[in-house]
């Protein structure tokens, strides 16, 4: 099946998502960011330092290290989506970048900067699982 590039309608609506998508995600970043420079004590009205409990203590360190993972993992999305804006620049935005086909438009409108079509998405985490 020969690759049909998408027009330049379907660019700019693809390039639009993603710009919106990266400013969702900064202010996530963001949002995350001033709340920790807050300090989960003062943000929840408890003005003490420290957690009297242990159990406290485990589950304060266990909120901030999730709210951490949480925000790499949406670090590592915008880094995906500026990629794709890339992508787009270089005029090879919506192709498969291992068989070289077109990535469907549906999935691309669920998952932006997605680099592969769904067959090959689907062959790489079964080697993935295979790996493990």
């Amino acid at each position: 099946m020969a690759v049909k590039p998408l027009t330049a309608q379907k660019l700019k609506h693809f390039e639009e998502l993603i710009r919106k998508e990266i400013g969702e995600s900064r202010t996530y970043v963001d949002t995350i960011n001033q709340d920790q420079s807050i300090g989960a004590r003062e943000s929840s009205g408890d003005l003490s330092s420290y957690a009297f409990h242990q159990a406290d203590q485990g589950s304060d360190t266990n909120l901030m290290e999730q709210t951490v993972m949480m925000m790499e993992q949406e670090r590592d999305k915008m880094r995906l989506l500026y990629d794709a804006l890339q992508r787009i620049s270089d005029g090879v935005f919506g192709v498969c970048e291992i068989c070289g086909e077109n990535i469907q438009e549906s999935r691309l409108e669920i998952i932006p900067y997605a680099r592969y079509c769904m067959d090959c998405k689907a062959k790489e985490e079964e080697k993935k699982r295979h790996r493990k």
